[in-house]
């Protein structure tokens, strides 16, 4: 390509033209620096030196002097609402709603803001229906968030359902809750008057479908063995023993660690059908693979019953020198003290030793550990939950006592 002369004209223009309109910038920029209160600096800094009262203060007194600008509004609401002051962020996010010439996002934005607002102040009617206008909104994802903490803070479970899978047609991710969502849904038809069998059913077969459709990595035990669960309760109302029989042993096999929150229905089912012996030898068995100090309580009960003294003792000697346990000892000691055939000494176990004494003083050690702990907040229970009742986490609490887990 030629070389033209009047590119040399050309070249000194474009760079003062590039000149003028950068300084044109710096000056208006400048301009509206300076028009901006000290207040609005002193919120800023106080902001980022972690002082939000001081600067709730200062952004007042800009959005008095200045009570059109949206941002100020919103940084005030959001502060408020850190602080826990949930009626000063619900005025603040509804005086923007009220405003006539409000553009449609941030409408939008002050509508999804004030549905946390009512969320935190736990007026989870009012954050329901704000987070359902917004729900159609690029603030979707987030709102159908919380309709699903909201539907199972209330235990609604089939809003929750409904919530979950439209969350699923939002994003593709997995919801590893929904299949307890179904057994809650189970559990409700089973407690009716009388139980709703094909409710329950159901129930159980959607949570099913929920549980193959996660991944390999997002399955759990947990979810497995309550479905199971469920199931061999379904059958045990219906009068169907072999059944229940089946969905009982299939924890054992499929969740073994869940053992000892199935092994007394299983024991009885056995007993019903004459078979008492076999189950204890299957739990015996799987005590023996995997130990836990549920299963060793029911196995060493029905050992006393079934086979008396000595066999039974034999049985938790050897288990307490594998798993040396206090709260197994108690457990011991409880089952012999109420025996009637008990001596009231402690004959073969320990000689002359006063086993009313020797329990009393262990169990004020043990109270503190015969309990099921959170592993997501610590909260602890006497009972063993699927959702924490302290964090609302579900499948937190694993299947063990608190010191088994230490």
């Amino acid at each position: 390509m030629d070389f033209e002369p009047w590119w040399l004209i050309l070249l000194p223009v474009l760079f003062g033209l590039g000149w003028v309109a950068a300084r044109v910038d710096i000056r208006q920029m400048l301009s509206e620096t300076r028009n901006l209160p000290d207040s609005y600096f002193k919120g800023l800094n106080f902001i980022l030196n972690e002082e939000p009262d001081r600067a709730i203060d200062a952004f007042i007194e800009v959005a008095k002097l200045d009570p059109e600008t949206t941002e100020l509004h919103f940084a005030l609401g959001s502060l408020f609402r850190r602080r826990g002051e949930m009626e000063r962020a619900i005025r603040v996010h509804q005086s923007l709603l009220a405003r006539a010439d409000l553009p449609v996002a941030e409408r939008e934005h002050a509508q999804h803001e004030l549905a946390h607002d009512f969320l935190k102040a736990g007026m989870l009617d009012r954050a329901e229906q704000a987070f359902l206008a917004v729900q159609d909104t690029r603030f979707a994802v987030p709102a159908v968030r919380a309709l699903v903490r909201i539907y199972e803070s209330g235990h609604d479970w089939p809003k929750a359902i409904d919530a979950v899978k439209k969350l699923k047609a939002l994003v593709d991710e997995p919801v590893p809750q929904l299949v307890h969502y179904q057994c809650e849904q189970a559990q409700a038809a089973l407690a009716a008057k009388p139980p709703r069998l094909d409710a329950a059913i159901a129930a159980l077969d959607a949570a099913d479908h929920a549980y193959r459709t996660l991944k390999d990595n997002d399955r759990t035990m947990a979810s497995r063995a309550r479905v199971a669960m469920l199931r061999a309760r379904v059958a045990r109302a219906a009068n169907q023993a072999l059944h229940e029989r089946d969905f009982l042993v299939a924890v054992l096999s499929d969740a073994p660690d869940y053992a000892g929150l199935v092994a007394s229905e299983l024991l009885d089912n056995y007993r019903q059908a004459g078979q008492a012996p076999q189950g204890l030898a299957l739990l015996k068995a799987h005590y023996l693979r995997h130990p836990t100090l549920d299963l060793f309580n029911v196995v060493f009960r029905e050992l006393r019953a079934q086979e008396g003294y000595a066999p039974a003792w034999a049985f938790a000697r050897e288990a307490l020198r594998a798993h040396p346990s206090l709260l197994g000892l108690d457990r011991l000691l409880e089952a012999e003290l109420a025996s009637d055939d008990t001596p009231k000494t402690g004959a073969g176990i320990a000689p002359d030793a006063d086993l009313g004494l020797l329990r009393s003083l262990i169990h004020k050690h043990t109270q503190r550990l015969d309990r099921y702990a959170c592993n997501s907040c610590g909260f602890e229970a006497r009972h063993f939950y699927w959702q924490c009742p302290g964090c609302n986490s579900w499948e937190t609490y694993p299947p063990r006592r608190l010191e088994e887990t230490r």
